[in-house]
């Protein structure tokens, strides 16, 4: 589409708020076209959410998956960024709220994503992190690896009060060490758990093997809870089966239909079991941000902002919600997805939307086109869906890893995961293995004395009854 004649006009001012996919995308494209851009993020870069589980286990830096706005449009001279954050929208005057300022506009562009949701207990967050941002990454990788730190720790220190026994006469010489395993807890068995619990397997099985002395990494246990009958339900039956069988090809217990129901230190409880785990992370949900109501225009339970079919907000043409934020059926009436090539396409339109404005042609209707989803599992482990054609395996894995090079942000950043993933495919290599973070929050937390016992019966008792309805058969 060709840039409308300004005829001397004042420029439209459009403001974008928030820089993920479907921000930067809508900025990009609308700086070809005559108007002034004010784009508002209370953070300095974009950040690519689908390889934020890459720095979470210490595969990747933060800095080779995240780029700076400001260097992202250094050539759009009608951009302005803004380290802002928005606390609120008059839509009469229409203005933009920040904790500094106040911003007119004659568009307005809101992305601004959505967050962790624990179903109305968020006294499990400080539990069991979500993965959000750079900030929730570097919490999980600080927890993970610092885990096996202290595992290492009490192991040593129960191996010195065993040859201690001994040198006093004591009996316990040539009995095996009691001790209880290291845990690691994944809620929620989505892309983003399916991907954690994955990862965390081969870091325990292959990574850190020949790294401890007194401590055996591999004696690890990684379990994957998930409310539904199945993990992946987003894909079909069969590409969720085959996810499973990878997993627990990798190592991971996988539980589903286990809703849980507390999250207490050192504990998850799950309908009536009681999982003992020294490190839990939460993968089971997200909320649409605050953001959206506070538009004023109704939301969905989600929080998702109930948009037109050309994403603009009720009563407010110049308005428009994209990404996470929106609710909005396909042509099939589902709701689409919050991942990025929804937000991309729906940033992509508005920005087209806004040019059509200008040159006073009519609008029409977004229509999302479903190119796949891929959802990766480990180390050649993928399954991956184009309409009804479905792979998985090795082929699925590399099929992953092309198209999330392709979308990365700049030359560098692709050629640095290139490297860092084949060095990675070869020797099994976690390079950015830095323990980094406040030391006064838990990193470890031993499972109370009983829980244990209390498990391994209700966990003996549940892989009985499995094994006769073909659960554990695919095995």
């Amino acid at each position: 589409m060709k840039p409308p004649p300004s005829h001397g006009k004042p420029r439209p001012r459009v403001v974008i708020v928030g820089a993920g996919f479907g921000g930067l995308t809508a900025a990009r494209r609308l700086a070809k076209f005559p108007v002034q851009i004010t784009l508002v993020d209370r953070r300095n870069h974009h950040t690519f959410q689908p390889l934020l589980y890459q720095v979470a286990t210490a595969g990747l830096s933060p800095g080779e998956i995240a780029a700076p706005i400001r260097w992202i449009l250094r050539t759009r001279s009608n951009v302005e960024v803004l380290l802002e954050e928005v606390v609120d929208f008059n839509l009469q005057q229409k203005q933009v709220v920040t904790r500094e300022q106040v911003i007119d506009y004659d568009y307005l562009i809101v992305a601004s994503g959505a967050t962790h949701a624990y179903f109305g207990h968020d006294e499990w967050e400080p539990l069991a992190p979500g993965l959000k941002t750079i900030e929730d990454a570097l919490e999980i990788r600080r927890r993970v690896l610092l885990a096996f730190e202290l595992a290492e720790r009490h192991a040593a220190a129960r191996q010195a009060a065993r040859l201690q026994t001994d040198d006093q006469g004591g009996d316990t010489q040539g009995e095996p060490l009691a001790e209880s395993p290291l845990r690691f807890v994944v809620v929620g068995g989505g892309p983003t758990g399916v991907e954690l619990a994955g990862t965390l397997a081969e870091i325990a099985r292959h990574s850190l093997t020949n790294e401890f002395r007194n401590f055996d990494p591999r004696q690890s246990r990684i379990q994957l809870i998930e409310g539904g009958p199945r993990v992946l339900p987003a894909y079909s039956e069969s590409l969720s089966r085959k996810a499973e069988q990878q997993l627990q090809h990798l190592g991971v217990e996988v539980l589903t239909n286990h809703i849980v129901t507390r999250i207490e230190p050192g504990a998850v409880l799950a309908g009536d079991r009681k999982i003992p785990a020294q490190v839990v992370l939460w993968a089971a949900g997200v909320a649409a941000s605050p953001l959206g109501k506070q538009l004023g225009v109704p939301v969905d339970r989600a929080g998702r902002v109930l948009v037109g079919p050309d994403l603009s907000i009720p009563g407010h043409a110049e308005v428009f919600v994209i990404g996470d934020l929106a609710a909005l059926n396909d042509d099939e009436g589902k709701m689409l997805p919050g991942v990025a090539p929804v937000a991309i396409q729906q940033g992509e339109w508005v920005a087209r939307t806004i040019a059509r404005d200008l040159g006073d042609e009519p609008r029409g209707n977004f229509h999302y086109h479903d190119k796949g989803s891929l959802a990766t599992i480990g180390r050649a482990a993928a399954v991956a869906q184009f309409g009804k054609f479905e792979i998985s395996g090795f082929f699925a894995w590399l099929a992953w890893l092309l198209v999330h090079i392709l979308f990365l942000i700049g030359f560098r950043n692709r050629l640095l995961v290139m490297i860092q993933w084949a060095w990675s495919y070869i020797t099994y290599d976690r390079g950015a293995r830095l323990i980094t973070g406040r030391d006064d929050l838990p990193g470890w937390i031993e499972p109370k004395p009983g829980v244990e016992a209390n498990f391994e019966a209700n966990d003996a008792g549940a892989k009985t009854a499995t094994s006769g309805n073909g659960t554990k058969g695919n095995t």
